[in-house]
């Protein structure tokens, strides 16, 4: 039975699995943000303010290259509103 959280699930302690949760969750708006857009790598690169080879990191999955403060930046420039709800 799922938590909620897979990294919870995969025995993460709670306070890094939110983190690992919220991070998951942008990058997978921001890969949908391109996908949608129907952007190249470059055209992403500019709209977002960053390198291509950044983007690629992005698409390609790599997680560990992204903060969550930077993250959050790229969702802002793409449009996103990012907002975080504390749950009981």
């Amino acid at each position: 039975m799922s938590r909620g959280n897979v990294f919870l699930d995969l025995g993460f302690p709670r306070e890094e699995a939110a983190v690992l949760k919220m991070r998951s969750d942008l990058m997978c708006g921001l890969r949908e943000f391109i996908r949608h857009g129907k952007l190249t790598q470059t055209q992403a690169a500019r709209r977002l303010g960053v390198s291509q080879s950044r983007v690629s990191d992005l698409v390609r999955g790599k997680w560990e290259k992204f903060s969550l403060e930077m993250l959050i930046i790229l969702a802002a420039r793409a449009g996103h509103k990012v907002e975080v709800r504390i749950v009981a």
